[in-house]
């Protein structure tokens, strides 16, 4: 797969998930990632952006230290110049629950960890159609 550069934000509290995700998206020549370690983090610095420097993806824990994930979701959906944004959900969380609510508000793909490289890949793909 030719992977092609697009900026992505990561919002993820665990550093050693940050890393191994990190680690996954340079192997496959995706080295665009800013990271935010929580929710409120991650909202000051989309906000803080024009809309054509906002991240193309966001790649979204939701188990944050400060808001939900699912909290974070349901904002950046609302949000009408944010809205557009893919969010993946990338989570330790395999309950009904959080899934259906993830995609019941908006999220593009909702990925159990700990992820393969391969599945992480294969949705940024399908997503930007590589």
């Amino acid at each position: 797969m030719d992977a092609k550069k697009i900026r992505i934000l990561l919002v993820e509290d665990n550093m050693v998930d940050a890393a191994v995700t990190r680690r996954v998206l340079q192997h496959n020549h995706l080295t665009d990632l800013t990271t935010a370690a929580n929710c409120r983090e991650a909202l000051a610095m989309l906000q803080a952006k024009s809309k054509a420097d906002l991240p193309q993806l966001i790649l979204l824990d939701i188990n944050l230290p400060d808001i939900n994930g699912i909290e974070l979701l349901r904002r950046i959906k609302m949000d009408s110049k944010l809205r557009d944004i893919p969010v993946v959900i990338l989570t330790m969380s395999n309950e009904d629950l959080d899934i259906q609510k993830s995609y019941d508000l908006g999220a593009s793909s909702y990925l159990v960890k700990p992820i393969s490289n391969e599945a992480l890949m294969l949705v940024i793909g399908k997503l930007f159609s590589w």
